[in-house]
This record gives C-alpha cells, structure tokens and sequence, in this order.
C-alpha cells in the first residue's frame, strides 16, 4: 500500500525531488505529521497519483523539445570534429608537396609517413561522425 501524502506536502515535494524515490528528506518530518492524523482524509493523495504526475511533469512537450535541441547542438558540435579531420588531412597532404619539392628522393618514406598520417586523421573524424550519430539516433 503506498503511503498517502497531504495535499500541501505534494506540492513541496514536487520541487524537492531529486531522485526516483518519493521520498524527501528534508520534507519527511512535515510528511509525517500530516500522517499521524492532523487534517481530514480529503487532503491525502495516493502515492502512485504522485509518481505519476511526476512523470508527467518531467516528460512534457518543452521538456522533449529540449532534449531534441541539445542532441541537435550536441551533434552540431560533434561535426566540428570532422572539420578538423578534414583541415587535418589538407595539411598532411600539402606538406607532403613541400617534402616532395625539398627532397625527391624521399618520394617513398615521404609518402608511407603521409598515409599513416592521413589513416589517422581520417578515424578521428569518423569518430566524430560516430559520436554526432550516435547523439542524433541513439539516445
């Protein structure tokens, strides 16, 4: 049987609360004096009429408004990532050029340390594009 809770209670509780438990404890002394007796039966609710609307109340239409605006600021972000994979590969490739032009006889040294490079840089920015994902359809 779920405890009955005072009207006025609900109403403090309903800022208070932090957890998924209905219990406060800062509150839980004011609880249990309007439980010993003090006030009519009509001012106690149920406990699940709590729950309840407390589920609504944080699963309302801005509060998932909200949540789809910072996945989509989230995987904005997230994208910023793959910029920088991308400046990152445009730099490799370029100095690359420069090497070439310097010293030619390097050509095949040159060119195993630039795909590593770009190898690299290339997973940075798929896991960006990973993360941006995941954040868009995931969660």
């Amino acid at each position: 049987m779920q405890p009955m809770l005072p009207l006025r209670a609900f109403s403090l509780c309903r800022y208070m609360h932090t957890g998924n438990s209905i219990t406060v404890p800062s509150a839980a002394a004011f609880i249990k004096s309007f439980q010993l007796g003090i006030g009519s039966k009509s001012q106690y609710i149920n406990g699940n009429q709590f729950i309840q609307n407390h589920r609504t109340f944080r699963t309302s239409s801005s509060m998932r408004d909200i949540d789809q605006a910072a996945r989509y600021i989230g995987a904005g972000a997230a994208t910023a990532g793959m910029a920088g994979s991308g400046a990152g590969i445009g730099t490799i490739f370029g100095s690359l050029v420069i090497a070439y032009a310097r010293n030619p006889a390097l050509k095949n040294n040159l060119f195993s340390y630039a795909i590593l490079g770009f190898a690299l840089s290339e997973a940075i920015g798929l896991f960006a594009m990973l993360i941006a994902f995941m954040l868009l359809y995931a969660f």
